[in-house]
């Protein structure tokens, strides 16, 4: 009996944070057939997490992996190969919390399954056609020509899914929809969506500019950090782990990075706790309104990310806020029944602006971006 080709069989997805590994294997129709969660980053076990899932597993006939850069030449997702392997290398330090412990993952399960085609889809991808006013960066040309420094956008998988997700659910095709999307996480970004197309996102260069962020400051006034540097002798080290590692939601409480954490301890009298959820809220409702202004019209707020799937209060404050762009409170709080599905309405009844929470789907996205990848030939 023949083997289905590999974009008709089983797809292993590999989805590689700096903190975190999620391995799942889908079947042709979308189902996940078997799934390994990991809350340490890729390293000398990987391994033995990706042969314990392939144990209890149908064998993939392909593995998609979740890149968050792809670097200055690699502008769609693509079979991984040593080429591409070695552009990937370049890229990391583009993103240095993200793509080394992606490589590492990938790394092991090309050493797992040789024999199978690896596709790496990257979270850039979704932006590649921003408009040059939303690319470029007002700097000399020569650090746009020769340093390539320009916007880049990321959460681009998510984008992806959150769009078809959210034109299912209003019967219309994303192509016709002009719509923000905001994926609230350990990472935040906002992205308005033109007929498809990314027409403006919060982050750039890296996954750093922008909103507040549970542990990442978000966009910091430049000549502040040179203020550090030259003032108190902050190295480039030190400023890029406190803005990376110690900032956001922990850097403003000084106790968590976790909204659930934050909304309890606001609601029992904690002022740092409530002045970081107010700092995070006002980030988001301007990350929002910023991009919104390159759409005509607003057809749809939507919310994903594990904050902006589980965190009512943040939905609510963040729309309550946004009078202006037709958006108001009095959201519904969806139940579990309703995050079971692909997107559900959230917004008030009579609301002109539909408020739509869609559930994390990185996932479901690389599997289909590795199956388009396959289908188009080698």
């Amino acid at each position: 009996m023949s083997r289905p080709a590999p974009a008709e069989g089983h797809v292993l997805v590999v989805d590689a944070g700096s903190s975190s590994l999620h391995l799942a294997v889908l079947a042709p129709d979308g189902t996940v057939a078997a799934r390994r969660d990991s809350d340490r980053a890729p390293g000398p076990g990987t391994a033995d997490e990706l042969r314990a899932l392939l144990a209890d597993a149908p064998r993939p006939g392909a593995a998609g992996h979740r890149v968050v850069h792809s670097g200055p030449r690699l502008r769609a997702h693509t079979r991984v190969d040593d080429a591409v392997r070695r552009e990937l290398e370049e890229a990391a330090a583009l993103a240095p919390l993200h793509v080394p412990p992606a490589l590492a993952a990938l790394d092991a399960a090309r050493g797992e399954l040789p024999d199978v085609p690896h596709v790496a889809c990257f979270d850039t991808v979704f932006h590649n056609g921003l408009p040059l006013a939303a690319r470029e960066y007002a700097v000399p040309a020569h650090w746009r020509e020769e340093y390539g420094i320009r916007r880049y956008g990321f959460h681009g998988l998510s984008c992806a899914w959150a769009l078809d997700r959210t034109a299912e659910l209003l019967g219309r095709s994303a192509r016709e929809l002009q719509v923000v999307l905001v994926h609230l996480g350990g990472g935040c970004s906002a992205t308005a969506v033109r007929e498809g197309r990314s027409v403006d996102t919060t982050m750039g260069f890296t996954p750093l500019e922008g909103m507040a962020m549970s542990r990442r400051s978000g966009s910091v006034d430049p000549g502040a950090i040179t203020w550090l540097q030259t003032r108190y002798g902050l190295s480039p080290q030190e400023v890029e782990d406190a803005l990376n590692h110690r900032s956001g939601l922990l850097g403003l409480s000084g106790t968590s990075d976790d909204t659930r954490d934050l909304v309890y301890a606001r609601a029992r009298g904690d002022g740092r706790a409530a002045a970081a959820l107010d700092v995070f809220t006002h980030s988001c409702r301007r990350a929002v309104a910023g991009v919104a202004a390159s759409l005509e019209r607003l057809d749809a707020l939507v919310f994903t990310g594990e904050i902006g799937e589980d965190q009512p209060e943040v939905r609510e404050e963040v729309c309550a806020g946004l009078g202006l762009l037709g958006l108001r409170g009095g959201l519904t709080v969806p139940g579990a029944a309703d995050l079971a599905g692909p997107a559900t309405h959230v917004g008030p009844p009579g609301s002109p602006v539909p408020v739509v929470v869609v559930p994390t789907g990185e996932t479901g996205q690389v599997d289909a971006e590795t199956r388009a990848v396959l289908r188009s030939g080698p």
